[in-house]
């Protein structure tokens, strides 16, 4: 006897409801979903996932779709909306296509990034936020910076920090000394990038927050950082906006040595 699938519960957010008529109109079609994924130019198993609301659909494909079920616009509206609305799912929806890249361009004003934090430098954090469970927190940051360092040279990184992160003593002196020096190790490798915006720079765009622009094998995906929070953005002009901001701020950094430089005149000072 055949699986039945439960569909799943449209009102969770608007990719699910996406995904959900994805599936309602398919079946009212009495199409399988091999045959879907022949009108889309994907196989079985991705159609699956996307019904399933674990992969997101293109612009193209809902085009096929709309054209195959005679829905005029409704799939690329959904899919307009559904990138434009809060998701509830971001976090490890970002961590899916964090898996998924190639490139990763981060900047931030606040906080040395996650993926470039020792141990000592994350639990600071940690044990200064509002999660009751600390252990599992730093557990699971733990994982994530070590998944991300396990692709090696397959992922390129590029990260832009502004001085007043180095400034800040996070988790005291001995701490922050061991963070600079891990600083300086990774900037030594050939596929990373980090550079500093130095406070001689002066003004400059970085005042609106952390961001990030992934890299995917097809497209690029951004994210902005706010408070309790940010926005997963896969609008291709967003984006394009987003790496726009990243490349005007890339312009007021220090050159790649240079801000090593930046970085040992801070570790002298903790030594």
């Amino acid at each position: 006897m055949p699986t039945v699938r439960a569909p799943l519960n449209p009102k969770i957010s608007m990719w699910f409801f996406l995904a959900f008529c994805m599936r309602f109109f398919r079946e009212r079609a009495g199409l399988s979903l091999t045959q879907c994924g022949e009108i889309i130019g994907l196989a079985r198993s991705s159609v699956s996932n996307m019904e399933a609301g674990r992969r997101r659909p293109q612009d193209d494909q809902m085009r096929k779709l709309d054209n195959a079920y005679g829905t005029g616009v409704l799939f690329q509206v959904l899919l307009w909306f559904a990138r434009m609305a809060h998701d509830p799912d971001w976090g490890r929806q970002i961590d899916r296509y964090e898996e998924e890249a190639v490139s990763i361009k981060t900047y931030h004003g606040q906080v040395i990034p996650l993926a470039f934090q020792t141990d000592d430098y994350t639990w600071a954090y940690v044990r200064a936020s509002k999660f009751k469970d600390l252990d599992a927190s730093m557990a699971r940051r733990t994982a994530k910076k070590r998944a991300y360092w396990e692709k090696g040279d397959s992922l390129l990184t590029w990260t832009v920090l502004d001085e007043a992160v180095l400034m800040r003593p996070v988790g005291g002196k001995e701490v922050m000394k061991r963070q600079l020096e891990h600083l300086l190790e990774l900037a030594d490798l050939p596929y990373v990038s980090i550079r500093i915006v130095p406070f001689s720079s002066g003004e400059y765009m970085g005042v609106d927050g952390a961001m990030q622009i992934i890299g995917l094998e097809d497209r690029d995906v951004g994210y902005s950082g706010a408070m309790n929070g940010g926005r997963l953005i896969e609008t291709p002009g967003e984006v394009r906006e987003l790496s726009i901001t990243f490349d005007r701020i890339g312009v007021k950094a220090a050159s790649e040595e240079a801000s090593r430089e930046i970085i040992r005149q801070y570790l002298e000072r903790c030594t």
